[in-house]
């Protein structure tokens, strides 16, 4: 690839940037567009709908660039949590290291490869990539000890900057804890694999044993249950709910008592209210409602007890002599729980990841094809005799520069869009009982995938292709790394063009959100003011971001024409992805911080890679000097990494008991603990309820849009509107009236007998 055709992929996709981001400082000031664009703070209640001048609403401005910019690290943590924060000091530590690479490389590397050997250069335009790579330099070049030198410094910096990052961040997960005083997951135990018994059911056997063995701390427990029936239901609350909202769009507190267009032939947008409580609750129980005969408890309970370090306790030591029953963890937090996960058998769990393993092998055995295809379109010789019928359109230049610079890493970037979902879902086959930690499963098989994929897998298909040497044995790695990286140094760069900066730009437009409030408002025809609100995907997004510091790395002193390119992505990255966290996404659960070890572990096999393709290179170009001092860099990192596994990565796995027995003490002082114990099954129950919280995640009264647990849900015990809803609704089909309740803090308590039954037992 030469230089023309680097352009050409670079002028395309700057375009496309700068037309985005323009639509997109137009669109956000649309009053249409506010549900796509301002998510998160609609969910707050924060953001006045007002119509801008006509003037305004139409012409570009940067004014979310500068309000990014001011938004300050104490903000986001408020607005969105740790793992934001997190997130962002990934993109602020990738553009300090890279900053001192870039300067480095540029300054020092990049003017001896240009003229490592005597000839006659060529307009900077026609030139080819080749001569700004290592290649270009003359073996046994006394010039090889400026790349040896560099390699010493980039490395030098990128630890030093990794392991003051690394003790910042413990410092905040630490605080995070600390400051997290009223968490009912401290305070809770997930029991699995409980053993049954033919003489009583699964919530006595877990009293009598706790009683037994933990009488002194034990509390009480909660059993998750599985029913059919209810999952079909609450599957259904969403879907009823949205049909409520468009027939009356004003649930006030007063509503008339004329009948509903659902239950009689007005058509009017109020409902009729039942007067009888009595006899509503009486008409459930005597239809297939009724708790105690379609309830299954299962093998899983949520276990309370007094204190933090109590539950500490239990989950880290072995129940029985037989590990795989009374299978103890700290359990997630409530909006964290996967509840469908819950009622898979635990001795199922160690199939299911082999499975869920070989599968993931398999996906990235098929999408070898692809990633061939897109080596052989940046080989023009190769395409031409392959393809003769090609050789007429391949003779024009700008065709030739846009398939061979443009063409491929789009087609890689279209294929890659089929990997968040497949892994999202072999991370939910897997088992994992916390969103947080399906999503954090999911974003290590993305990048897993991405880096043997975009880099491993380009490099060998494309010398495949070319028709070099294929690997012989282990020895040769370091060499034939060294050969392959530079020949793809052009397709990497594009490709940072195409998934980066035109990636980045696509982020912040939402088109998916874009169209489907689209398709709402137009086609549908929704007057109501409805808006989905959404996580941040740090399961794409993280993996994206380290495959960029990969491929800075390993081309840092053998091609470094790319970090500019990596620098501009990495400023890129940080205005928007903080213009969306806090005007787009929500944040309803989180890790506390556990995305910093990937990126932190990630980072170091980055620089060691780079470290083992450099010694290959001086090994190449017959420098026995630069090599023998590279074999002691590469030592000296692993040894850094170990130092920080040992010093840091413990934070990240456990809880300190210091600041748990600490956080304890305070609470009996101030007399909380009992409140918190009074609240710890209300916080676990399977029921969703329209609390506070979920109403800053985008729940609104009465029928809020909060995220539902996805197993089977109990009758609702309280104030929860949206089963009640759905419940009055099944009884509203045999012809009888639908109640809406007026006002949630006006609402009678209601509770079934049969759901009183199982909290009795519990």
């Amino acid at each position: 690839m030469d230089v023309s055709a680097l352009l050409t992929s670079a002028g395309i996709n700057i375009a496309i940037c700068v037309v985005l981001v323009s639509l997109y400082s137009i669109l956000r000031k649309q009053p249409a567009n506010y549900c796509v664009y301002f998510g998160r703070l609609l969910s707050d209640g924060r953001v006045k709908r007002h119509d801008p001048r006509w003037y305004e609403r139409f012409a570009p401005s940067p004014s979310w660039l500068v309000k990014a910019w001011e938004t300050t690290e104490e903000e986001m943590l408020a607005a969105a949590g740790l793992d934001a924060v997190v997130f962002i000091r990934m993109v602020i530590c990738s553009i300090r290291i890279f900053s001192i690479v870039a300067v480095v490389c540029l300054a020092f590397v990049l003017p001896v490869n240009y003229y490592g050997q005597k000839m006659e250069h060529k307009e900077v335009h026609l030139e080819s990539l080749g001569v700004f790579t290592i290649e270009n330099l003359n073996p046994r070049s006394r010039w090889l000890w400026v790349h040896c030198l560099s390699l010493y410094i980039i490395s030098s910096a990128a630890c030093a900057l990794l392991y003051f990052e690394y003790k910042n961040i413990a410092k905040k997960r630490l605080a995070h804890i600390s400051g997290s005083a009223s968490k009912p997951s401290h305070f809770t135990v997930l029991i699995r694999a409980i053993p049954q018994s033919p003489d009583q059911s699964y919530s006595e056997t877990v009293s009598k044993y706790f009683t037994n063995y933990y009488a002194p701390s034990y509390v009480s427990h909660l059993m998750v249950y599985r029913d059919g029936f209810i999952h079909r239901l609450m599957n259904e609350t969403e879907r009823m709910c949205q049909a409520i909202k468009h027939v009356s769009p004003d649930l006030s507190c007063n509503p008339s008592l004329k009948s509903c267009v659902l239950c009689g032939p007005a058509a009017t947008n109020s409902f009729q209210i039942i007067s009888n409580e009595t006899d509503s609750v009486k008409g459930l129980e005597l239809g297939e409602l009724t708790l105690t005969t379609t309830e299954e408890e299962r093998p899983v309970a949520f276990v309370f007890f007094k204190s933090r370090y109590d539950a500490l306790v239990v989950s880290e030591v072995l129940q029985t002599p037989n590990p795989m029953l009374w299978v103890a963890d700290l359990a997630p937090e409530p909006h964290d729980v996967h509840w469908r996960n819950l009622r898979i058998p635990y001795r199922q769990l160690w199939m299911r990841r082999i499975a869920t393993l070989v599968g993931a092998i398999a996906f990235m055995f098929v999408f070898l094809f692809p990633v061939t295809f897109v080596q052989g379109l940046t080989q023009l010789p190769t395409l031409s005799k392959n393809f003769p019928f090609l050789k007429d359109l391949l003779n024009r230049r700008f065709m030739e520069q846009v398939i061979t610079g443009y063409l491929p890493s789009v087609i890689l970037v279209l294929f890659f869009y089929t990997v968040p979902p497949l892994m999202m879902y072999f991370s939910t086959l897997e088992g994992c009982v916390s969103r947080s930690q399906r999503k954090k499963s999911a974003c290590l098989k993305i990048l897993y995938f991405t880096i043997w994929n975009v880099f491993f897998v380009n490099i060998l298909s494309g010398s495949v292709i070319r028709q070099f040497t294929v690997l012989n044995s282990v020895r040769d790695v370091p060499a034939q790394l060294a050969k392959l990286v530079p020949a793809q140094a052009g397709f990497f760069m594009t490709y940072c063009f195409t998934s980066g900066w035109a990636g980045l730009a696509c982020e912040i437009m939402q088109p998916v959100g874009l169209i489907w409030n689209l398709i709402a408002k137009v086609i549908v025809k929704n007057k109501e003011e409805s808006y989905e609100t959404l996580r941040f995907p740090y399961h794409t997004e993280i993996p994206r971001l380290l495959l960029f510091g990969l491929l800075g790395f390993t081309n840092s002193v053998i091609a470094p024409l790319i970090l500019p390119f990596l620098l501009i992505y990495f400023f890129f990255a940080y205005l928007i992805y903080k213009n969306q966290i806090i005007n787009v996404y929500i944040t309803k659960y989180e890790s506390g911080g556990q995305y910093w070890p990937v990126f932190h572990n990630t980072t170091i096999f980055s620089l060691i890679l780079s470290q083992v393709i450099a010694l290959g290179f001086f090994g190449l170009k017959l420098s026995t000097v630069a090599s023998g001092f590279t074999i002691p860099l590469i030592l000296l990192t692993l040894l850094f990494s170990e130092y920080c596994r040992q010093r840091f990565a413990p934070i990240f796995q456990k809880y300190p008991a210091e600041i748990l027995i600490a956080m304890d003490r305070a609470d009996e002082m101030t007399g909380k603990m009992e409140e918190i114990h009074n609240n710890l099954k209300v916080a676990y129950s399977q029921i969703p309820t329209c609390s506070e919280e979920s109403s800053k995640a985008g729940c609104t009264s009465p029928c809020s849009d909060q995220e539902l647990p996805e197993s089977e849900e109990l009758k609702p015990e309280k104030e929860n509107l949206k089963a009640d809803y759905i419940w009055e609704f099944q009884r509203s089909k045999s012809g009888l009236d639908l109640e809406v309740k007026s006002c949630p803090s006006a609402s009678p308590i209601r509770n079934s007998p049969g759901f009183a039954e199982i909290y009795k037992r519990t």
